[in-house]
């Protein structure tokens, strides 16, 4: 549970940004509703990101969370910068759809984590970093490699559907 205002501001960010994210991979893509929920989208997960920085409870000081956080906050920039900068890019439509997908599919890599990380406690376990830690990377994990899976379709779809070679 969030411990204090940032804490709980991160959550609700995050809870919004899920919400958004999930109707983004379901809905059509390039509709005025989807270009609509994507900047709430954007706007959430950049509070997200700018707000991880700011929680610093499992060692004090910048750790592998934060890393993830990086990682996340370059996704998120990688996703947004084809829209702004067309010109500059290959394939823009298939760039940004592929990095808001990673994007997107991160986020639920941090929130099963999040989830998994409170099951030792809820179940009276003796919780440890080394717990702590195999369950970030083992949900982490799966997720990042269901999220794979998906997204080798989908990619092949969006350049069926969005190419500038055709």
């Amino acid at each position: 549970m969030p411990h204090d205002f940032i804490g709980w501001f991160h959550t609700i960010a995050a809870i919004l940004a899920l919400i958004t994210g999930t109707i983004i991979l379901i809905k059509t893509k390039g509709t005025v509703l989807h270009k609509q929920i994507g900047r709430i989208y954007g706007v959430a997960m950049i509070l997200v990101c700018i707000t991880s920085f700011m929680i610093y409870r499992v060692h004090g000081s910048f750790g592998v969370l934060h890393f993830f956080a990086v990682v996340s906050t370059v996704t998120l920039l990688l996703g947004m910068l084809p829209l702004y900068f067309k010109s500059k890019f290959k394939q823009p439509i298939i760039m940004h759809l592929s990095w808001m997908y990673w994007s997107v599919i991160g986020l639920y890599c941090a929130f099963t984590a999040e989830v998994l990380t409170r099951l030792p406690m809820l179940l009276s376990i003796k919780y440890t970093y080394g717990i702590f830690y195999a369950l970030v990377g083992i949900s982490a994990g799966a997720v990042g490699y269901a999220g794979s899976i998906v997204f080798k379709k989908k990619l092949n779809e969006w350049i069926d559907a969005f190419s500038q070679s055709k």
